[in-house]
This record gives structure tokens, sequence and C-alpha cells, in this order.
């Protein structure tokens, strides 16, 4: 197993969490309700699966890819966590405005958007570790909604083997992927995904110790003590494409087939996620779209010869 229990536990409930926030979310922008802050996708002709749409989704993913490398090769920090800090207001705001819509509040999404600028200014600016999990769970139902209106089924099934196939290829062959999670934890202070530090016993009393002996320092003065005494602090870490692309699945088989198609689906997702963690070896990286690819297929299957 590659975490804890613990760990492990904590991990697949804050994605079964963001899963059900998703289908809420979905649910509210897919009958009636149009996205805020003009996001709002152009229309998808009839009959059409989203297979255009899905080249550029294809092409827009590969370009983003290409820019966020580049932006690592010149050390644009500044640039790349005022482009998270943009994405993840816009996205938490989207999620927000739907639960102050069902209070009845007046102008939910202006509201929205006001709570959504400090949560996010301390999660990436203050690097809040708590709202670093607690605002991604809002994040990825927000960007879920907007590609939803312009996936179909088949194209669903197409991007998800591309990107399972670049997963593949990003952990296991050129390693991309675990530079460019190293370059968002250590140079720019912001991960896009779920982020658990977590200790063994010997480096928790060695931090326990160091906090009662520098109780009245700073934070940062702690820090410098932490680094001196060389203290390893263990990282579980889940990619926000391992979490987002199964909302979106759940989501466009909720429009197509109903509720209990989508649940199916996230079910499958969420024993794929658990057998990987539980298959995993520790201190060894694993792509995890191709194992929630294979499981959400299955989960496909059976809701087709149930429903």
């Amino acid at each position: 197993m590659k975490h804890t229990i613990k760990i492990t536990l904590i991990l697949i409930t804050m994605f079964i969490i963001a899963q059900l926030i998703g289908l809420y979310v979905i649910n509210f922008y897919g009958y009636g309700n149009n996205l805020p802050y003009g996001m709002e996708p152009p229309e998808k002709p009839e009959n059409n699966q989203g297979i255009g749409f899905l080249v550029n989704v294809l092409i827009a993913f590969v370009f983003a890819i290409f820019l966020f490398f580049i932006l690592t090769k010149i050390n644009s920090e500044k640039f790349i966590r005022l482009w998270f800090f943009v994405v993840s207001v816009i996205a938490i705001g989207l999620a927000l405005n739907v639960f102050l819509s069902k209070i009845n509040l007046f102008y939910p999404s202006v509201i929205a958007l006001i709570i959504a600028l400090p949560l996010t200014y301390l999660e990436i600016f203050k690097k809040n570790i708590i709202l670093v999990n607690l605002n991604k769970l809002l994040v990825y139902p927000g960007i879920a909604a907007v590609f939803i209106p312009i996936l179909g089924v088949l194209g669903i099934i197409i991007l998800l083997l591309a990107i399972s196939l670049y997963d593949i290829w990003a952990v296991w062959h050129s390693g991309f992927m675990q530079k460019m999670a190293d370059f968002q934890i250590n140079k720019i202070g912001v991960f896009g995904g779920f982020f658990i530090p977590f200790a063994d016993k010997k480096q928790k009393n060695k931090i326990k110790l160091l906090k009662q002996k520098y109780k009245n320092k700073s934070q940062k003065d702690l820090e410098k003590q932490f680094k001196k005494a060389k203290i390893k602090v263990n990282l579980a870490i889940l990619g926000g494409g391992d979490i987002i692309f199964p909302i979106i699945t759940a989501g466009i088989f909720y429009m197509a087939l109903g509720l209990l198609s989508a649940l199916i689906i996230t079910a499958s997702a969420t024993l794929g996620l658990l057998y990987l963690f539980i298959l995993a070896e520790k201190k060894k990286y694993y792509p995890a779209m191709p194992f929630l690819t294979i499981a959400m297929y299955l989960g496909m299957m059976v809701s087709w010869l149930i429903i």
C-alpha cells in the first residue's frame, strides 16, 4: 500500500466528496441554469457527441502543458501563481453560486465571487494547508461544469483514453509529471490537486519538541528550525486531473442517462482509485488516470446493461 490506511481513507473520502459536490453542481447547471461570469459554452449541434469540441479541448490541453513547461523554464512563479489564482476564484465562484442560489440570495454569483477571493488568496499566497484541500472540493466541480455541456459520451470516452496515454508517458517515461508536481510544491507553493503532508512517529516527536522549544518564535523562524533539524515530511498527493475527469465523466452520463448512471461511474472511479492505492508501492510514482479510466469504462458497461 502506497500510504497508511488513515491517509488513504482521507484521500478517498475527499475524492468522493468532490465527486458528489460535482454531481450537485452539474444538476444545477444542467437543468435550466446558466453559468455565470460569461462561462456559458457555445451551442452544441444536435446529434453531436462533442468530437469537434473534443479536438479543441485536446489542442487547448496540449497548449496549456506546453505553456506551463515554458513558464517553469523561465521561472515565472508569479505569473503561474496568478494563473492559479484567477482559475481558482472563477471555479470556486461557479460552485458556490449553486449553493447560494439554493437559499435565494440576491446576486448569488457576485456574492460567490466575493467569498471565493479571500479563500483563494489565503490558499495561494498565504499557503493555508487546510484551504489547499477544502478549496479543491469546489474548484474541480466548478471547472467540470464548464466542460460537460461541450462533450458527449463518445467525446469523453476518447478523451479519457487520450489523457490516460499522456499520463502513462508523463509519469513512467518522461518523468514530466513528477517534475511539474515538484515545481508546483517547492517553487510556487501551489499544487493542482489534493495535498496531504504527514510524518512518521519519529518525525512527529521531533516536530513536537521543536514547537515547544521555539513556541515564542514566528512561523518563519520555526520553519527555519525545521529545515536545520532536517525533518522529513512525506506527501500524499492526488492530481487535479485525477479528480476532475471522473466528475466530468459522471456528469456527462448524468445528463445522458440519469443519476443512477452517474453514481455507477462515481463508484467505479472510486474503486479504481482505491485499487491503485492498495496496489502501489511506497516511494514510487504511478499514473492514476489509466486505473481510473479502466474502472470508469467498466462502470459505463454496467450502466448500459442495467439502464
